[in-house]
């Protein structure tokens, strides 16, 4: 529909905050030091952003905008969620899209890809001081993943764990064929796991988005020496290329009997 809607200039925001306090809808978000309208369907147009603009950064325009939905902006004052992936993927802006998909995931929400209860984003903390678990044979270990979903195929492109993050893109046999996977390659990074052959998929598409709209550190690579193993290999060293990113990245091979291969 067509209806008054805000419009900001970011050349003259200068990232105070004032009109994102004043919007009692929270339609407004401080993204890298600059507001942005993140929630179209929370702007109700009546405009209490405008006065507490310094730099008068914020005017009105008509145009194409989804309607004002006061029945979400009321069920997320009282959620804590402003609104849900599905709707942050209809903002027709790219650069409002990522910056609106990034504050949701952070104050906890779904990524719309990601339909199963059981991967919901989640991002954990690992002290190295924490204490390790008793196995069954009385051996103790940690956990070094840092993150759920670990599956490529289940993971969005964008989420708060890959911001700085050291990606570990590895075949899933690797874990079982070699006894310190945890250790040697988890710890510190964010993993990626998956088989090729039995997703039946080309990683290239998602691995690239995932390198090209993220802050990624570097990334390495760990595969096992069957011919299967070179999909996932060549998957990651396009992404890289169709990043246009210089990373810093390493592939290690993984004997089938559990032995790094130089």
């Amino acid at each position: 529909m067509i209806r008054k809607i805000i419009k900001i200039d970011e050349e003259k925001c200068n990232g105070c905050g004032l009109c994102a306090s004043a919007c009692h809808e929270g339609a407004i978000d401080i993204i890298d030091g600059k507001a942005r309208l993140v929630r179209e369907n929370f702007c109700d147009g009546f405009g209490d952003c405008l006065p507490n603009c310094p730099t008068g950064a914020i005017t009105f325009e008509e145009r194409e905008a989804p309607a004002y939905d006061e029945a979400a902006v009321q069920a997320a004052k009282q959620g804590g969620i402003t609104m849900t992936g599905e709707d942050i993927m209809k903002i027709k802006d790219e650069t409002e899209r990522k910056a609106a998909m990034m504050a949701h995931l952070s104050a906890g929400g779904e990524h719309p890809a990601v339909g199963c209860p059981g991967s919901r984003i989640r991002q954990f903390t690992r002290e190295d001081g924490a204490q390790p678990e008793l196995s069954t044979s009385g051996s103790r270990s940690v956990s070094r993943l840092g993150q759920w979903p670990c599956q490529i195929k289940l993971l969005p492109t964008q989420a708060p764990f890959f911001d700085g993050a050291k990606l570990l893109i590895a075949a899933d046999c690797t874990a079982y064929a070699y006894a310190n996977m945890h250790e040697d390659f988890m710890k510190g990074k964010i993993t990626l796991i998956g088989c090729p052959k039995l997703d039946a998929v080309d990683y290239t598409e998602k691995l690239t988005a995932i390198i090209r709209d993220n802050d990624i550190k570097s990334v390495t690579v760990v595969r096992m020496e069957v011919p299967c193993c070179g999909g996932l290999q060549r998957a990651a060293e396009n992404a890289l290329q169709a990043s246009g990113k210089f990373i810093p990245w390493q592939v290690v091979t993984i004997s089938t009997d559990g032995r790094i291969l130089e």
